[in-house]
Formats: structure tokens, sequence, C-alpha cells
């Protein structure tokens, strides 16, 4: 087995990403999340480029930390510069991160019209660096920027440039495909050139400008490279770095011969992934392969149909290996496998009358605009009526929406309900940040004494999507809700023409979809 080393660069690399950004505390987290996974390097950031930083690696300092090095990130010292003269130098060693990852230019083209040095004067610069950090007694993490545009432009010179690094005292020279335009088979050539011609063992840093950034890893690791640097979810400056989650993933699932973190986490790979999208404050991507939400969820009819009798035959791995699960859902491309499974807990699913009319119904409401993959709430209530064993809680005779402005300025948002529940008419008024706040707590306070399960309910999410763009303001809209209580959360769908109403439909599935399980759940047991 080879142990390959997973170097983290979310916090660093990752935070150049558009809208990506970490608190302190958030960069603190992580750290402490990535070692308890088993990760071998984590980069902090670079301590001179900003406070925030350069706070990081003195807190980071009272971590207890199990398996995991901190690095700090910095550059060759300056031209003209000496190396303890240099104030980068000097961050990187106050940060007393104890492991720092130096950046140098391996392209001549990059020495000579970026920085505007000498081709000797960039070797030098590597030489110091490395050197000084190695008298200071730091581990040093060469990376070596632009090695692949480098090495087909001028090799020999690139060859001198990690070279010279390795001379002073790195202990791993990784090589970085900073544009992500190098093929897999050029990176798995010429990493394997450069592990013949290094005393040192070598890493492998890939951009997914060429959507590439993980096949890229793969053969830089296939090709002899013991160390792959990437962030969580691929974020990071212009198209992303390597997704470590996929990385790890084919290492220890897909690959033999590969050892990466603790076997044990590779089933937490799921939970990682969601937990970086939260501290960062983005959206989870439902299509990532191994972690999104729908990597193993299945649409068609025919796929449903087949997983029922074999879950491999559609699914390349179990989700459960990276801590994920399978999804069925429905829409007007199922079939009747798709209604059978999302109807089992019903124990409807030997009816094929009744299955075969669920799915025309999901079909026309479809049509209709509704969509049930994120409202599987109203998808069991349309079961219910489909089956005649919907019973509604209370009846709904009216509602109105008044939104004023009050002195040009303040504007005010009132709702009110009149519903009826057995034979009590309720007629309820109340105000609220908009009409869907106000509409939900005209119906909570009508409907609360008579069913007090509902105040544990709350709204967490509201999205409205336009369907028929064409029709302009007149177009149909769709309005999802999310709602959760101390158990669950499930979503809920409405669509009309009318915004509120819409929102009106789904908020009363909600309350329906609430109190029809409170009332299974207070059935006695047989």
């Amino acid at each position: 087995m080879r142990r390959i080393q997973i170097y983290d660069t979310t916090l660093r690399d990752g935070s150049q990403g558009e809208g990506v950004n970490f608190s302190l505390q958030d960069k603190l987290l992580l750290t402490q999340r990535l070692d308890e996974l088993g990760f071998d390097f984590i980069e902090g950031g670079y301590p001179l480029s900003n406070e925030k930083d350069a706070q990081f690696f003195q807190k980071a300092q009272g971590l207890k930390l199990a398996t995991a090095r901190v690095c700090a990130f910095g550059m060759t010292r300056r031209k003209g510069v000496t190396a303890d003269q240099d104030p980068g130098m000097k961050s990187l060693i106050e940060s007393g991160a104890k492991t720092v990852t130096i950046v140098g230019k391996t392209s001549d083209f990059h020495a000579l019209e970026v920085l505007r040095v000498s081709l000797e004067e960039n070797l030098a610069m590597i030489h110091d660096t490395v050197a000084y950090f190695r008298s200071q007694g730091r581990e040093v993490i060469y990376d070596a920027e632009h090695f692949f545009d480098g090495w087909k432009g001028n090799r020999a010179y690139a060859v001198k440039t990690v070279q010279t690094a390795a001379a002073a005292g790195a202990s791993m020279i990784v090589c970085c495909d900073t544009n992500g335009g190098t093929l897999p088979e050029e990176i798995h050539k010429i990493v394997r050139e450069a592990v013949a011609e290094l005393p040192v063992p070598v890493g492998i840093h890939c951009h997914n400008d060429c959507e590439l950034a993980v096949a890229n890893s793969l053969a830089g690791i296939e090709a002899g490279a013991i160390q792959v640097q990437g962030t969580i979810n691929g974020v990071g400056e212009r198209c992303g770095n390597a997704d470590l989650i996929s990385v790890i993933a084919n290492l220890a699932l897909k690959k033999e011969g590969y050892e990466v973190l603790r076997p044990e986490c590779i089933e937490k790979l799921t939970d990682l992934s969601r937990f970086v999208y939260e501290l960062a404050n983005l959206n989870y991507c439902n299509s990532q392969p191994f972690v999104g939400a729908s990597a193993f969820a299945h649409k068609g009819g025919m796929h449903v149909h087949a997983i029922n009798r074999v879950t491999h035959s559609y699914e390349h791995i179990d989700p459960a290996k990276v801590g994920n699960e399978r999804r069925v859902l429905v829409s007007e491309l199922s079939g009747r496998s798709n209604i059978e499974v999302l109807t089992s807990k019903h124990n409807l699913q030997n009816d094929r009358k009744l299955m075969d009319k669920i799915l025309a119904e999901v079909v026309r409401l479809e049509n209709d605009g509704y969509q049930f993959e994120a409202a599987q709430a109203s998808f069991d209530l349309l079961v219910q009526k489909c089956a005649g064993t919907y019973q509604p809680h209370f009846e709904r005779n009216k509602f109105h929406v008044i939104v004023e402005a009050r002195d040009g300025n303040e504007v005010t948002t009132e709702a009110t309900v009149k519903l009826r529940v057995n034979d009590q008419a309720l007629h309820e008024v109340a105000e609220g940040d908009g009409p869907v706040n106000a509409l939900d707590a005209a119906l909570r306070k009508a409907l609360q004494p008579a069913f007090p399960c509902l105040k544990d309910v709350q709204l967490v999410d509201y999205k409205v999507r336009v369907i028929n763009t064409e029709a302009a303001t007149a177009a149909k809209v769709r309005v999802v809700i999310e709602s959760r209580d101390e158990h669950e959360v499930w979503g809920t769908i409405g669509v009309s023409e009318n915004i509120i109403e819409a929102s009106w439909i789904a908020l009363v599935d909600s309350i329906e979809y609430k109190l029809a399980k409170a009332s299974q759940n207070s059935k006695p047991h047989a």
C-alpha cells in the first residue's frame, strides 16, 4: 500500500475563489475537522497578506492536532534582499508554523517576464529561501509554480530550479499545473521524469481550468507523486482546484494499492463537503460526484426499475461508503417503479391501478408547473388523495393579504384567514415581515389552539421560480417551502399565476403534512 499525503489548501488557495470567504473562527473549525479525519497537511494562509491569516497561525498553535501539520504559505525572497531581511520570510518565521510552503518560478518565461530577474538570480532566490528556513529548523515544501509549462518550454532550466530547491533542503517538490491547462497524459509523463531527476519525493497540485484537475492529480500519483494538494469541493481561483473529496474517494474506493486518511473517515466525506459549503456560505453543488445530493439520485423509470433489483446496476459504489444516500425522484419521466419506491411507506405498492393513477396525476401536475423532487411532503399528500385516505384537518374558506405603505415610507403587511375546524369557524388576522410571513402567522394563530403541535414547526426556506417566462408578469410561479420540526425537514410546493396563492398552497400543504404525521404518531400501536 502506498500512503498518499493529503495536503489541503482550502484556507489559502480555496479562499481565493470568487465568493469564498472564511472568518478566523471558520479557519480554526475547519482545521480541527480536517485533523479529525486524518489530513496530513493544512495550509492556513499567507501571514503577510492580511491580519486574519496572521492571527490564525497564532491561534492554531493552541490547537491539539493529532495528525495534521499546519503550513504557512509564502514566496521566495525578493530580488536584491537577503532572506533574513525579507518581510515575507520574517512573517513566516513569526507565524510559528513548523512547516512552510514556498512557491517559486519554474518557468524561464515567468522568471524573465513576470519577476523580471535573471535566470541565475531566480535560482539564487530559490536556494536562499529554502536554505534560510532549513537553518531556522523549518520543514520546507517547495511548490514549483508553472511547473508543467516550464518543463515543456525549457526542460533543462525547469530541472535546475527544482534540483536547486531539493539541494537547499526542501523535503518535497510539488509539481504545480498553475494554469490548469495540462492534459493527464502530459502530467503522467512529466511527473515520472521529475521523479527520476529528483532526490526527494514529489507532489502534485492541479487547477481545474480544463475540468481535469482530479484526473490530472490521479495521473500524477500514478506516475509517482506521494502528495496531492487541493481543496474541499474544488473551490479556488478561476475554475478552482482539484477537489480533494473526489481525489480521496477515488484513491480509497476505486484504485487499488493506495492508503489515504484513516479508512473509517471515508464515510465522513459527505459531511465534510457540506460542512465546508456551510462555512463558506455557498450553495451545495447537487451534481458533485460522490457527495452531491444528486450523485445517487434516480429519476428515469428504467433506472429505478433496475436499482430495485440490483443497486449497482446504476450506481458505481454504495453511497453509504462516502456517507451519502440513494434518492428516488418522481417526475413526468418516472415509471411505475419510481412510484412504488416512493409509496412503499404507505404499503400501496402492490396496487397497480393506484400506482398508474398516481403516476398520471404526477404527469398532469408537472405539466402544470409542479415538481416534486424537492417537495416530498406534497407528494405524500398527493398519494393520500389518490388513495382516498386524505383527511384534511381544517377547511379553507377565505384568505386575503394587504400590503400598504404608511406615510410614504414604512411598508406593513397584514393577512386575514377564515378557516373551519370541525364545526368551529375561525377568523384571525396577523401582521408579518411580508405576505408569506403574515399568512404563516395568521394560519398558526388560527390553528394552534386546536393543534398545539404546530408550535414546533418552523419555516426554514422559501424559493420562488418563474415557470413560463414568456408570459412576463402573468407567468406562473412555483413556490417551494421547507419546514422543519424537532425530527425532520420537509418540502411542499404550490403553483399559480399569483405568487401569494402559490405560497398559500405550499403553506397549507406544510401544515397538513405536520398534522397528518402527528395524527399517525398518536394512534395506538397494535
